[in-house]
Formats: structure tokens, C-alpha cells, sequence
């Protein structure tokens, strides 16, 4: 169990960020520095999941999860305790004696070159974002084979969206409606549209 200024986590995670190749690792912290940067609305964790899949390493989406929450907090502590890399990894080092090397060495490197563009932000909360909505996919699907239902063949909307949460992870939602529902939907997004052009 390791604690960084209130904030404690179990070791397992440390651990599962040392499973990283240093690459991918870096890769991912790139990302959260990204979002924290206000570059992208939030770090995709399905697709951070898929990445670490396809390089071998077996983590299931709460494990990545973890690992993106464990990391953007300590850019963000470091931020606001203006820590240089040194007194970073110093500090994760005391805190853990489960951080590798390598996941330590790829910590160093990304603070030092992009940590200074946190510190030049006027105001470290304004990292901490509220939900965004970041895609919206739907299509018309046709219903044709059912357990529970017997009359089908009728269309419906199925859509998927894409939300960044407030603490920078990236969710899908799906859900299903019927074509007068999206309709009434439509008529809503027109209705906001149309005030939000008053504004």
C-alpha cells in the first residue's frame, strides 16, 4: 500500500503498471497528460484496455482504470505541490517499494518534459473537468429474431454514446429507442439548438 499526499492504493495496481512495455506505459501517460493539458476531453480506458490486450498484458478495464486514475492524480498532485521529477519519483518510490524501474524511469521522462506546461497553467482545478459528451453514434436497425418478443420487424434507433466523465475516463453508453421516441428526442435537441443560439 502506498499514500501520495491522501491518496492511497493497493499495490496490485503499482504492480499492473509495471506489467506495462515501456512504450505502451509512456504511451498511456501521454494521453493523461494530453487531457490534463486540455488537448482531449478524456482518456479512452476501453480502448488503453484493447492496446494492453493486443501487447500481451492481460488487465481487465478495471485494472486500466486504476492505472489511468493512479497516474492522474499524480500528475496532478505534482502539479499542485510544484514537485520537479525528481521529488516525484522520489516521493512514489518512498511511498511503494512495488514501482519498477522502467514504470519509474517513463514517470521521470514525460514529467520532465511536459510538466512544466502544467505548472505554466494559471490555476491547477482548472484541470478537474465535468462530464463531456465526446461522440454520438446512431443508426436504424431492424429487430428480426427474439426470445422474449413476438412481433418484430419493426425499426428502431440504436445509439452509442461517448462520455468523458469528471475524472477524465472515457465511457460508452448504448441504449435503444423507438422511432417515435427519437423523433421526440430530435425535436428536443432542435428546441435546445434554437435557445442555445439566443445565448
Amino acid at each position: 500500500m502506498f499514500e501520495l499526499v491522501g491518496m492511497s492504493s493497493d499495490d496490485y495496481s503499482v504492480e499492473s503498471i509495471g506489467q506495462l512495455p515501456p512504450d505502451l506505459f509512456a504511451e498511456s501517460c501521454q494521453q493523461i497528460m494530453m487531457h490534463l493539458q486540455g488537448q482531449i476531453p478524456g482518456v479512452d480506458t476501453a480502448e488503453l484496455s484493447e492496446r494492453f490486450q493486443k501487447a500481451g498484458v492481460q488487465l481487465n478495464l478495471e485494472a486500466v482504470e486504476k492505472i489511468v486514475n493512479i497516474v492522474l492524480f499524480l500528475f496532478r498532485t505534482a502539479t499542485k505541490s510544484n514537485w520537479t521529477a525528481g521529488q516525484l519519483v522520489t516521493k512514489l518510490a518512498e511511498g511503494s517499494s512495488k514501482w519498477s524501474k522502467p514504470a519509474l524511469q517513463v514517470i521521470q521522462q514525460i514529467w520532465n518534459e511536459q510538466g512544466k506546461l502544467l505548472h505554466s497553467q494559471e490555476d491547477p482545478s482548472r484541470m478537474i473537468t465535468v462530464g463531456q459528451l465526446v461522440d454520438f453514434q446512431w443508426k436504424l436497425v431492424m429487430a428480426i429474431s427474439s426470445d422474449t418478443c413476438r412481433s418484430l420487424n419493426y425499426p428502431y434507433i440504436s445509439m452509442t454514446l461517448k462520455v468523458a466523465n469528471s475524472s477524465g475516463q472515457i465511457t460508452s453508453k448504448s441504449f435503444e429507442m423507438t422511432i417515435p421516441q427519437f423523433q421526440n428526442f430530435f425535436r428536443q435537441f432542435k428546441e435546445m439548438a434554437a435557445v442555445l443560439e439566443t445565448v
